[in-house]
């Protein structure tokens, strides 16, 4: 049975990353509603049903479009690959809970906010907005302890982000203000703490890497989203153990 489940939630992860990539490709532009079918960005052919199964149509076309045989970028097929394995991985971790719901969302969000911020630079509001309104249920039935951790956690996300951005002189984005606030609330401030420290730690790491490598030039802005995600979803993942592990070895 859990073997089937985990299978499961691979598939269902691999079907809504497809979906996740349209979103996070439409969503800045404000083509969401106006666009109906998928299409080929190139020669745009509406893309049939049998073209649209998560991985599999990409292996079968060989990584190109049926119609203009113009090559389909990787992304596609990763994204949905990798929200399939964290799919699988929240049912594996949480089981059939009200946990699983919230990693599922999260990883949700997480997913087209890797998407948009790649590559438009944007975190969409209304994204935020929406998911912020189903945090805000998910805690009012399942609050944290203490209740008032998600409030702190929510201010604190915003200020803190808020003053770095002033410091910094536009270092950060408002929408980094913002998913950051929205994490504080649903993680609490303890856990938001650990994002900080993750996601700015990987930023540097990977930047870093970058620079010496010549991809990106010195002062050339470059998306922090995805670092947000990354740390967030280690902290959320690793629940206390970051904290604990922290709090044993230098205390």
């Amino acid at each position: 049975m859990t073997l089937f489940l985990t299978l499961y939630f691979f598939l269902l992860g691999t079907i809504l990353g497809s979906f996740y990539n349209v979103v996070g490709l439409r969503l800045p532009n404000g083509g969401l509603m106006h666009e109906n079918r998928s299409y080929c960005p190139n020669c745009k052919k509406t893309l049939a049903w049998y073209e649209l199964i998560p991985i599999l149509s990409y292996i079968l076309q060989k990584g190109r479009c049926r119609g203009c045989r113009e090559s389909i970028s990787p992304i596609y097929p990763a994204m949905e690959a990798i929200t399939g394995v964290i799919f699988a991985l929240c049912f594996y971790q949480f089981g059939l809970g009200p946990q699983l719901i919230l990693a599922l969302l999260l990883m949700s969000m997480f997913h087209i906010i890797m998407v948009s911020d790649l590559r438009y630079m944007v975190i969409p509001d209304h994204l935020l907005l929406f998911f912020f309104g189903l945090f805000i249920v998910y805690r009012i039935l399942y609050p944290l302890d203490p209740w008032w951790s998600s409030l702190i956690g929510g201010l604190g996300g915003l200020t803190v982000t808020a003053v770095i951005i002033l410091v910094s002189r536009g270092g950060m984005g408002g929408g980094d203000m913002k998913l950051f606030g929205l994490l504080g609330f649903v993680l609490g401030w303890k856990l938001l703490l650990v994002t900080f420290f993750l996601s700015t730690l990987i930023g540097a790491v990977v930047s870093g890497g970058l620079l010496a490598a010549g991809i990106i030039q010195r002062k050339k802005p470059i998306p922090f989203g995805p670092f947000i995600v990354v740390g967030a979803s280690f902290a959320f993942f690793s629940d206390r153990i970051i904290i604990d592990w922290y709090l044993q070895t230098f205390f």
